[in-house]
């Protein structure tokens, strides 16, 4: 299958190492064709993987993955083209997370509103769903890093995207019964939310191997 790629930080370059190791063709797109990230990622990566701008990878892959800070995924996700996101899966791993100059974290939007349904809104057209947002980018593609069954979230509004998203997600190692479908995509208010509290849990680990483990009694 063919992905592409908008971010090309962490998280962007983590997933496209994991989507080139099982086999998936990768373009890694940024705002221009020469940045050095992704050059360096393509340069590296062989023959399935590649860069490009934001518009190169929209046009490239089958399905779609928004890995930009949420604060900026809405012009990033412009200068892609909605044109060439119509019809196709989008994967939204983003966070609005907003840092105040004295490390303060809040969410922009929060609470009414959040980023997956801002680009489902601005993309009507485009399958959103969104997924791997609550966890750190190495564990998104080797959960095993996290001992016992611990849960990934996902919210759309096409059940067929989220199956493709599933489908996706087993690959990377996932159980079927560890992905909880939260249901429609103001789902994402939720998740997005559990980012502030991920980041005091981090501050109280000291690294960012952890997750959440959800049982339910029946």
């Amino acid at each position: 299958m063919r992905f592409g790629i908008i971010g090309t930080g962490t998280v962007g370059r983590t997933l496209a190492a994991k989507l080139v190791a099982l086999g998936h063709e990768v373009t890694l797109g940024s705002r221009t064709k020469d940045n050095t990230a992704a050059v360096s990622w393509a340069d590296q990566s062989g023959p399935n993987g590649h860069a490009g701008t934001f518009a190169d990878a929209a046009d490239f892959g089958e399905v779609v993955i928004n890995a930009t800070a949420g604060t900026v995924s809405l012009p990033a996700l412009r200068l892609a083209g909605a044109e060439r996101l119509a019809g196709k899966v989008l994967i939204d791993v983003s966070n609005p997370l907003v840092f105040s100059p004295t490390g303060e974290v809040s969410l922009e939007p929060v609470n009414t509103d959040s980023v997956g349904e801002q680009i489902q809104r601005e993309f009507p057209e485009t399958r959103v769903v969104k997924a791997l947002n609550t966890l750190s980018a190495p564990l998104m593609v080797d959960p095993g890093r996290v001992p016992g069954p611990h849960q990934l979230f996902v919210a759309g509004e096409d059940p067929e995207a989220k199956a493709l998203v599933r489908g996706v997600l087993e690959q990377f190692g996932w159980p079927g019964d560890q992905i909880v479908d939260l249901g429609g995509i103001s789902a994402a208010r939720g998740t997005e939310m559990l980012m502030p509290f991920w980041l005091r849990l981090m501050g109280h680990f000291g690294h960012t191997d952890f997750n959440y483990s959800i049982r339910s009694a029946d």
